[in-house]
């Protein structure tokens, strides 16, 4: 009896201490920056350093200055933005030819990728590799290209030669489509290449100066461009073109007018995004003309992102101080929160 009453009291101790670390195992945090906002800042051009801004999921707590504060060392100039592998992300700045990667929850340095690059964009992960598109010399037209990142040892392993202004990028199984803004100049293509053998396969001919892509539950690749603007004296008008992934071929394209150049392409809920001038328009993925049905007005964005049935707007202000985020409820149209980040806020991204 005496034995059997210690050996019971124990095991229980035994299981409720085994239970209780696997609940702590379980309910273990990520990291500080896990379930937030990351924004990227460029920060001020030709001078300073970009910075990241950590805001939680409830809005309540903003951190400026993330990476300075865990790393105690500046990102470089200009972050351009921030793409993301399952546990890293790797934050591009432009001006400085660097690529910092971090762990995306602690923000803890990993490495830094500063060969090989040259004038690098964005990011993108596909088929266990990564995928830069850089502008090369912008005074040289012919020396753009995508920088093909070795995801274990952070080192730009081979190179993809592409034509004018490398820009938005996106992946779709094992491949990479890379929208041609044009650099400094315009462009009117959209690169499609196979990353199993990392091969140019196709250019697919769209609006000028396509901008942001989405891609649809049923794996279209919806690409909005903004068109030629009026300064160049040969003015445009925006497209939104649908592609077919299947045959990588232009299925639909819808056609504002001349003067009307929207950007930045969401997609929520089934939902297109778009913005021209100060409003905010959305698009059936169904539609068979343009929609042009007013979300919000009377709004000044840097950049927006729509998630959740909320929009995230960045305000630059004037360039050289802080800019803000600010939140809006679609259902509503009403202001949710706004919040100050760092100097040009330019990508806005859940983490």
């Amino acid at each position: 009896m005496k034995i059997r009453n210690v050996f019971f009291p124990l095991l229980i101790i035994g299981l409720s201490w085994s239970c209780s670390n696997d609940d702590e195992e379980i309910q273990e945090p990520m990291g500080d920056y896990a379930n937030g906002i990351l924004v990227s800042n460029e920060g001020p051009f030709s001078n300073g350093t970009g910075t990241v801004t950590f805001i939680s999921e409830d809005l309540s707590v903003v951190n400026n200055g993330i990476y300075k504060m865990t790393n105690d060392e500046d990102l470089g100039n200009v972050v351009q933005s921030i793409g993301f592998t399952e546990n890293e992300a790797f934050i591009v700045a432009n001006v400085s030819n660097k690529i910092n990667v971090v762990n995306r929850y602690t923000f803890e340095k990993i490495a830094s990728i500063t060969d090989g690059l040259n004038n690098p964009r964005y990011f993108i992960e596909a088929n266990g590799k990564g995928y830069v598109t850089n502008w090369g010399d912008t005074a040289d037209e012919t020396d753009d290209f995508v920088a093909i990142i070795n995801l274990q040892n952070y080192t730009v392993e081979g190179t993809i030669s592409v034509i004018l202004g490398p820009e938005a990028i996106l992946a779709k199984d094992n491949t990479v489509y890379v929208a041609h803004q044009g650099a400094w100049g315009q462009n009117n293509k959209v690169s499609v290449i196979n990353t199993t053998s990392n091969e140019l396969i196709k250019t697919l001919t769209v609006g000028d100066v396509p901008n942001s892509m989405q891609l649809d539950a049923s794996g279209n690749l919806w690409i909005l461009a903004s068109g030629k603007p009026a300064y160049t004296g040969d003015e445009t008008a925006g497209v939104l073109t649908k592609i077919n992934t299947g045959t990588n071929e232009v299925d639909d394209s819808f056609q504002f007018e001349t003067t009307q150049h929207p950007s930045s392409l969401n997609l929520d809920a089934g939902i297109l995004y778009y913005r021209l001038g100060d409003t905010v328009f959305e698009q059936s993925l169904s539609a068979t003309s343009l929609n042009m049905e007013t979300v919000l007005e009377g709004v000044s964005f840097y950049t927006m992102v729509v998630n959740n049935g909320r929009l995230y707007g960045t305000d630059a202000g004037d360039y050289a101080s802080n800019g803000t985020l600010t939140v809006y409820d679609l259902n509503t149209e009403l202001t949710i929160k706004a919040l100050t980040v760092g100097i040009i806020p330019g990508g806005i991204y859940f983490n």
